[in-house]
């Protein structure tokens, strides 16, 4: 094939390109078309469907004010608890500090003898009393230090704590007794202690004399 035949074939490829082309062209121009038909037949609906809503009224209400709730000191109140149980430790040796009688007893240094006595017979009014019965070691730690607190805002001079006598114990032993007693003389607002009188509790509570006026910082 000469040159010419090789030009006519090149150019009959163009053309066909070109048709192609064309065609591709006036298919996307119909699907456009189409389109947007069925775009302005839907807007069309709509608006005849809506023609006869009105709309709302402006309104002068206002959505309710929201209370908070007032927050909870709750880190203070998990400090003041861990204050009050590492205030009073179960490894201080209590023994050292006792006197060797047959009545449990303690004073403070400096406090006469004529105090313990006197806290035997009654002379102070017992004006408060805990009872430790059911509570374990740690709830029962807890309860004795913040009783003392409460008693000392209070005034009171005198109070009665009932730690049990143990009989419902396995080694029917008051297994509180030793631990309260420790306890009591670790606080510097406790002045002195004796185990109760028969009527007042006996071996299953101890006496406890307060500072006075001694109110926590």
């Amino acid at each position: 094939m000469g040159a010419r035949g090789q030009g006519f074939k090149g150019l009959a490829a163009l053309r066909d390109d070109l048709k192609r082309r064309a065609e591709a062209s006036e298919r996307a121009a119909e699907e456009a078309a189409r389109q947007r038909r069925a775009s302005d037949a839907q807007a069309q609906e709509f608006r005849e469907a809506m023609q006869d809503v009105l709309p709302l009224k402006p309104s002068n209400r206002r959505a309710p004010a929201v209370v908070q709730p007032a927050p909870l000191a709750l880190q203070r109140a998990i400090d003041e608890k861990a204050a009050l149980s590492e205030s009073l430790s179960d490894e201080f040796d209590a023994e050292s500090l006792l006197e060797t009688d047959d009545k449990l007893s303690w004073r403070r240094s400096g406090i006469g003898g004529d105090v313990v006595r006197k806290l035997r017979r009654g002379h102070w009014v017992i004006a408060a009393e805990l009872d430790l019965h059911g509570l374990r070691r740690e709830e029962a730690r807890e309860s004795v230090a913040q009783f003392i607190r409460d008693s000392l805002k209070r005034g009171h001079r005198c109070v009665r704590i009932i730690h049990g006598k143990g009989l419902g114990s396995v080694a029917r032993q008051p297994v509180l007794k030793a631990k309260v007693f420790g306890w009591l003389i670790q606080k510097d607002e406790v002045l002195a202690l004796c185990q109760a009188r028969a009527h007042d509790g006996g071996s299953g509570a101890l006496i406890v004399l307060l500072r006075p006026s001694a109110l926590p910082g």
